[in-house]
């Protein structure tokens, strides 16, 4: 699927579908220049599982992004061009929602 920008050049969105865990900092940076609440922040418990960040602060080895509504992602690409740890992937494949 492709498009065109405002003066007629081509345009491929590019769909986040995953954000690795072992290389997210958890800076946030990618959730506050996304608009459509596509990913939201959690932390990782000691055990390694995901649990949110209003739970007691001391099961929460490190907090991470993660998928939260991948279905509304637009494929703008600005939460990769804020990335500083190149942990998310991405597809111009439309994928499927969740």
């Amino acid at each position: 699927m492709s498009f065109q920008t405002c003066d007629g050049r081509d345009w491929t969105p590019q769909y986040l579908i995953s954000i690795d865990a072992k290389k997210c900092i958890g800076c946030g940076r990618c959730f506050k220049v996304c608009g459509r609440v596509v990913m939201m922040l959690k932390g990782i418990s000691e055990d390694g599982e995901f649990v949110d960040l209003d739970d007691d602060d001391d099961e929460i080895e490190k907090k991470i992004m993660v998928l939260n509504d991948q279905g509304a992602c637009i494929g703008c690409g600005a939460c990769a061009r804020v990335c500083p740890a190149n942990c998310q992937t991405h597809t111009s494949a439309v994928p499927e929602a969740a």
